[in-house]
């Protein structure tokens, strides 16, 4: 993991939480075969996780508090 990529992915999340569950649930779309919303250098290394902390810091992907369900 690319610690820069990851203090950026902080810059845009607090919640280390949230951003660690997002980066994770991104990585593994992309290991399954998603397309990735940044721009890859040719010859590059790919790390799928480098690659959702990537898309989290430049605003490609959101990380939201999820809404609570009400009681029932």
């Amino acid at each position: 993991m690319n610690k820069a990529y990851l203090e950026q992915a902080r810059a845009v999340s607090s919640d280390n939480w949230l951003l660690i569950n997002a980066a994770s649930r991104r990585a593994n779309e992309l290991a399954c075969g998603a397309r990735p919303v940044v721009r890859l250098t040719p010859g590059e290394a790919v790390d799928f996780l480098d690659i959702a902390l990537r898309e989290i810091a430049e605003g490609k992907l959101s990380v939201n508090q999820p809404a609570s369900q009400p009681e029932l």
